[in-house]
């Protein structure tokens, strides 16, 4: 795989669910389209600077909310997101909670999840490459905590 080369960088990569599709006090803002081997992203990415650190927004599925979660290109957003240069992503999505403590509106970082993704590639690496990925911390700690 060849990185895209962009004069754009990014520190900081946010992927927006349902319901955030713009990022409030973003300054400095262009769009960028960017290709991957893996196809298009979502959508363009939205670069800009939020209290002096460079931003990359991209809205998961797509302006309008016109992707499906199974129809969404997840290599290709994460690629995307990579070749500027983005090192930590935080996602945002509106879930639902078995916990009744938890009430809509409330705001969770997670510590731990598990992926029941089905019916999707779940890797970079293919085509010859092998690679054993950990998944047993798949949360950031430091991200967490800052958050």
């Amino acid at each position: 795989m060849t990185r895209q080369s962009h004069a754009a960088r990014a520190d900081i990569g946010i992927i927006g669910g349902s319901g955030l599709y713009d990022i409030e006090g973003l300054r400095k803002v262009k769009e960028l389209s960017v290709k991957t081997p893996f196809g298009s992203p979502s959508d363009k990415l939205v670069l800009g600077e939020l209290d002096g650190v460079a931003i990359a927004f991209l809205s998961r599925h797509g302006r309008g909310h016109r992707i499906n979660p199974s129809e969404i290109n997840y290599r290709a957003n994460i690629y995307a997101l990579k070749s500027l240069g983005v090192r930590r992503v935080i996602s945002v999505s509106a879930v639902g909670s078995m916990k009744e403590a938890i009430k809509p509106g409330d705001v969770v970082i997670p510590d731990q999840f598990i992926d029941f993704t089905k019916r999707r590639v779940s890797t970079f690496f293919e085509g010859g490459i092998v690679a054993h990925v950990a998944f047993g911390d798949p949360v950031c700690a430091s991200l967490g905590s800052a958050l």
